[in-house]
């Protein structure tokens, strides 16, 4: 875990705000002067804080409006299998997010697609060629909440 004081956790809060303001506006908001805040951004991303920087998209307007919780159990649990498996998923454009879960089901993947016909497409390949015990499918109705940014607390005494 990367120790984080409660400038760092503004800085990173902000950051999901709004990741494409500038580095002015973002020392503006921290109280810190820019190139202390690039320093910082710099030392936040070589630690692995940042994983990178992404736009939100609205699905609707570009054509991806159905999203389906897909659960999936299986009587596979070797290394191997499970490579296999994960490669099989990560080639499988739709899957926008991807969990080994524990509980009643074995995994559990987000897709986003256009509509129900697409979303057939994308079931038939992942069960094409991997042998699967249970593939339930949940269609969501409403985003309610989305891509909620993390909740942050810092893990080190202020410098």
């Amino acid at each position: 875990m990367i120790s984080l004081d409660h400038i760092d956790c503004r800085i990173l809060a902000e950051l999901q705000k709004d990741s494409s303001q500038s580095q002015r506006a973002l020392s503006d908001k921290v109280g810190l002067s820019q190139n202390a805040c690039w320093r910082r951004l710099k030392v936040l991303e070589t630690k692995g804080a940042i994983r990178g920087y992404t736009v939100l998209l609205n699905r609707d307007a570009v054509g991806a409006g159905l999203v389906v919780f897909v659960m999936i159990r299986t009587r596979h649990h070797s290394a191997q299998w499970l490579e296999k498996f994960r490669k099989h998923v990560a080639a499988l454009d739709d899957v926008v997010d991807f969990y080994r879960i524990g509980g009643e089901y074995d995994y559990l993947l987000k897709i986003v697609t256009r509509d129900m016909a697409s979303y057939d497409a994308c079931y038939r390949r992942l069960i094409a060629g991997i042998e699967l015990e249970t593939v339930t499918s949940f269609f969501a109705m409403e985003a309610m909440e989305e891509q909620r940014p993390v909740p942050l607390q810092p893990t080190a005494p202020r410098r």
